[in-house]
């Protein structure tokens, strides 16, 4: 059988256990899960999709997120939606779906949640894109370090320009999917974030101070989009159809302009400065303590998906200080994950655990835990507690030396290349430190053979 068959045959099989197509009134994936919102979850078997082979694990919240790993879930969600298609038939099953979602969603609102959803929902796309860009970026910052290529020629202003692009018209990516989740319209976000980091801001005044562009950040960015978005359909309502593609933009856009100069900015601005130099102090203060609290909080958040909706605050520190200190603390829950799993993996006797190991700890040494989470240490219970000490170990070394990324992107081994080059050292011992202290947390205290009931 076919690589293609593999994934087709894995998506068949997960959409029969789902309740069928007719069940089914959205899917989507992320990097490592396969989300599907289903319409009856009465029909859905979840103990059958639990036990599936290739499925790490799954999350009941809002949608049914099946954790499948990196590389595999995008494959599968491909084949997942070409089986919706073809079962569609002449079955309006959009519009069905569309009803269905909008009553669960009524049913399940909690507004910080889905508030949590929504962020994630913008940022979630663009992480291919800030992992590339930000690898580009510290690679070649680490080569010029080190010598290897000079500051000065062409071919490191060219990897510069490259990597360094995405950041400066980062606002414009935000708007853009900002409008989108709020129903406006793409390219009218993409403008609400273009009046934020448009440099012509430099020359407006008001109360007798000029505008400095790009203050107020992301934040400025996501309340203008989502203003306009919100603007614009209002607008909508009132003007004749024959006028809409005149008026509406039109409006939207003057108004929205207006507020976001007097207003979004400033406020943005306030919100941003409150953020980092909360954030700083926390670390400034609390220290190694900080560091270990953080360390060992973060995978907790990851179980819940609730990790996403730090993406922005990520992204604010690098706007406004021009680095982010707390990226390298939170990457440790994944290293006290692995070292967590290397001790599982010297203790069991049993084959099929070894097996899910060894699948799961490449990819979390790369810096995507969910196979090793849900596959391995979650469903044994304590390993899962004792992987996140170890992370808090590595979490305090990585605080106590204000290690910090220039960019952010999937942690683990690949984040040493967003390091600054001058702490690559520091940040890789604070690694081995997690790998170690997961391993002996979890080969003293955390594991016996007789927990892996569920593993023959």
């Amino acid at each position: 059988m076919g690589k293609g068959d593999k994934y087709a045959s894995l998506a068949e099989e997960l959409l029969g256990k789902l309740g069928g197509a007719s069940n089914v009134a959205d899917a989507a994936h992320c990097m490592t899960r396969l989300r599907v919102l289903p319409i009856d979850r009465s029909k859905v078997k979840m103990e059958d999709i639990k036990n599936t082979e290739g499925v790490f694990g799954v999350i009941e919240e809002e949608t049914i997120q099946i954790v499948l790993g990196p590389g595999v879930v995008n494959k599968v969600h491909t084949e997942f939606e070409k089986l919706l298609g073809e079962a569609s038939g002449d079955l309006n099953l959009k519009e069905v779906a569309s009803k269905n979602k909008s009553e669960i969603d009524r049913k399940n609102a909690k507004p910080f949640r889905l508030f949590l959803r929504r962020i994630a929902s913008i940022f979630i796309p663009l992480i291919p894109a800030l992992v590339a860009s930000g690898l580009i970026t510290g690679i070649t910052k680490a080569i010029v370090q080190a010598g290897w290529l000079a500051a000065e020629s062409q071919l490191a202003i060219i990897l510069t320009v490259i990597g360094s692009g995405l950041f400066a018209y980062l606002g414009i990516l935000v708007g853009t999917n900002a409008a989108k989740e709020y129903g406006g319209s793409p390219a009218l976000g993409a403008l609400a974030g273009i009046l934020v980091i448009n440099p012509a801001v430099g020359d407006i005044s008001l109360f007798g101070e000029n505008l400095l562009p790009g203050r107020g950040g992301l934040i400025g960015v996501l309340f203008a989009a989502i203003f306009m978005a919100l603007v614009e359909k209002q607008v909508r309502k009132f003007i004749p159809q024959s006028l809409d593609i005149i008026l509406t933009p039109t409006i939207a856009l003057l108004i929205t302009g207006i507020v976001t100069y007097i207003v979004f900015m400033p406020v943005g601005g306030f919100l941003s400065d409150a953020i980092t130099t909360g954030l700083l102090n926390v670390l400034d203060f609390g220290g190694v303590v900080a560091g270990f609290v953080l360390g060992a909080a973060f995978l907790p958040l990851v179980i819940t998906g609730l990790h996403q909706g730090l993406t922005p605050v990520h992204l604010e520190l690098i706007n406004s200080i021009g680095d982010d200190p707390l990226l390298p603390i939170l990457a440790m829950g994944g290293a006290g994950q692995v070292g967590a799993a290397f001790a599982i993996y010297m203790k069991t006797k049993k084959a099929s655990l070894k097996r899910a190991i060894g699948g799961g700890l490449p990819s979390g040494m790369l810096g995507i835990g969910e196979p090793l989470i849900f596959g391995v240490t979650l469903p044994l219970g304590r390993p899962f507690l004792t992987a996140c000490l170890g992370a808090g170990v590595g979490g305090a070394f990585q605080a106590q030396f204000g290690i910090a990324t220039s960019s952010i992107g999937v942690s683990g081994l690949p984040l040493t290349f967003l390091v600054h080059p001058n702490q690559i050292a520091l940040f890789l011992a604070g690694l081995f430190i997690s790998y170690i202290a997961g391993f002996i947390f979890t080969y003293l205290f955390g594991f016996k053979d007789e927990m892996a009931v569920e593993f023959k």
